[in-house]
């Protein structure tokens, strides 16, 4: 009962703590007076897009988003099952409590992209990537991570430690060793949301 006492906890504090950031993330947008924009992609559209008409939209140009609450029943569900493994409740919440493109943002440490599903087929492809990660991880005899983010540096990228929940600064193909947060809460809790040039 306590366990389960204790999970739930730790949903809300990855649900607040990814809310706060959001939040903060489209603030500093307001503040800087640059809209968030993405280019425009026939085939690759979003629920994140604003408007409901595209046909007036050329390809590349410029088009105003903004991250949404998502209604995903499933979960990781496919990710647990291709690696028969019990999966992070914070992963589960990070990668479906929104649609969203990428955000970046910064940390003493340097810049990072934060990862997000854009719409459906994104969502299933990114816990494609996700499950060769980890295969590749168990290949090399170690433990799995999930990325969560991508740094301004090439080869590392930010994990999330399935046995620990800690977040982890990772060079791709090594064992992570540098501890960034005790949990994905947090880790979002210690960002400074990046406004990108609109």
């Amino acid at each position: 009962m306590h366990k389960n006492i204790a999970k739930i906890e730790k949903d809300l504090d990855i649900e607040t703590a990814l809310d706060n950031f959001v939040s903060r993330y489209i603030e500093a947008h307001k503040l800087n007076n640059r809209p968030m924009v993405t280019e425009f992609t026939r085939d690759w559209v979003s629920p994140c897009l604003k408007g409901n008409n595209f046909d007036s939209v050329g390809e590349g140009e410029e088009i105003q988003w903004q991250p949404i609450l998502w209604n995903n029943t499933q979960g990781l569900d496919d990710l647990a099952k291709a690696l028969e493994v019990e999966i992070d409740p914070s992963l589960i919440v990070y990668y479906t409590r929104y649609l969203s493109n990428n955000m970046d943002a910064s940390t003493q440490r340097g810049e990072l992209q934060l990862i997000f599903p854009w719409n459906h087929d994104d969502f299933a492809q990114l816990q494609e990537n996700l499950i060769g990660h980890v295969l590749m991880k168990r290949r090399l005899g170690q433990e799995d991570t999930f990325f969560i983010g991508v740094t301004d540096e090439e080869d590392f990228i930010i994990s999330l430690d399935n046995a620990t929940g800690q977040v982890m600064l990772e060079q791709v193909g090594l064992a992570p060793k540098d501890v960034l947060a005790n949990s994905l809460a947090e880790f979002l809790d210690t960002l400074t949301p990046v406004t990108s040039a609109g």
